[in-house]
């Protein structure tokens, strides 16, 4: 699916839905076989080479799992990535990462290559498939009750053992920068939160003439009578003050999917509300930095680690442009 189909696809929408407790118990743990390189279609978005893909996925130090939980009585699935022996007592800090597009049998070579570089860094790291993928039931409402499936991996990463709950972090691509931002809303307890390719206003995506509301017409039959709140739901930029975790917001610069200037709409949101963020254009990149993944991740880590400390201790900067 390419970027703009994705992105079109977002307008599968529906209300947010309060949070229901989900059960750590029943776990189940599977291993992922990961594709050959050419077998994966569009994964030059994400792995430029053969040689780094490969490196990645051969790396006998960590191991990628499909993990299954509940949420809201639902058994949905998410991607584990972590070292393949943790020293019994070592508890790892997180990032929830929250993947783009919609409804998907399977994204594990897209995490493969950010989970990677960000588990060398000592992360374990975790991405909800969302309900409706992967062959889960439920309905995938891209921002509405499916946030749910981010908030309850929290009993879920308690349940490890191996991962520090205190040092939580959230990382979105695209559509996930949406997730991760509303789930920040709802109170997930994140240190801090990285962003690309965000839409922070999403009436651009369903303006008046656009295919997107088209799109969204034939598929959504009550949006026309529910675009307001369906646009005010999912659009950060307007609720910018109820996000509490610090926010460095980075994107493409020759974004083709979402324009630029919605970065610089959320950063302008996040500023007004005296709220800490850094945002950064990376000059030529595409919707998700795909020359530029190494760099996009290590800023990523970077702005985990200044907030990674005793949360009496942190100084907030506010403001700052990168």
């Amino acid at each position: 699916m390419t970027y703009r189909i994705g992105l079109i696809i977002l307008l599968l929408l529906a209300p947010v839905f309060p949070v229901h407790a989900a059960s750590p118990d029943h776990l189940e743990f599977a291993p992922v076989t990961l594709p050959r390189y050419e077998d994966y279609k569009h994964i030059d978005h994400y792995a430029p080479t053969v040689a780094s893909y490969r490196e990645a996925r051969d790396d006998p130090r960590f191991v990628m799992q499909r993990v299954t939980y509940s949420s809201d009585g639902l058994r949905v699935y998410a991607y584990l990535y972590r070292p393949r022996v943790v020293p019994a007592g070592r508890k790892l800090p997180v990032i929830v990462f929250n993947r783009g597009s919609y409804v998907r049998d399977d994204f594990s070579p897209e995490f493969l290559m950010p989970a990677h570089r960000l588990a060398r860094e000592g992360y374990l790291v975790i991405a909800p498939m969302l309900r409706g993928s992967g062959g889960a039931p439920g309905h995938d409402e891209m921002g509405g009750a499916d946030v749910d499936d981010i908030l309850n991996i929290v009993p879920v990463l308690e349940k490890l053992g191996c991962a520090d709950t205190d040092r939580l972090f959230l990382y979105g691509e695209s559509r996930g920068a949406i997730m991760s931002m509303i789930a920040a809303r709802r109170r997930f307890p994140a240190r801090a939160i990285a962003v690309y390719g965000l839409t922070a206003d999403f009436s651009v995506l369903v303006a008046k003439g656009s295919p997107g509301r088209r799109l969204a017409s034939q598929i959504w039959p009550h949006f026309e009578q529910d675009e307001a709140r369906i646009v005010q739901m999912r659009s950060p930029m307007r609720w910018a003050g109820e996000i509490d975790a610090p926010v460095l917001i980075m994107h493409g610069a020759d974004d083709q999917s979402v324009p630029p200037t919605q970065a610089l709409e959320m950063a302008r949101a996040l500023m007004q509300a005296g709220k800490p963020y850094e945002l950064k254009i990376f000059h030529g990149a595409n919707h998700v930095l795909t020359d530029r993944a190494a760099e996009r991740d290590a800023d990523a880590v970077a702005w985990f680690r200044r907030f990674d400390q005793p949360k009496k201790d942190q100084v907030h900067l506010i403001g700052r442009h990168k």
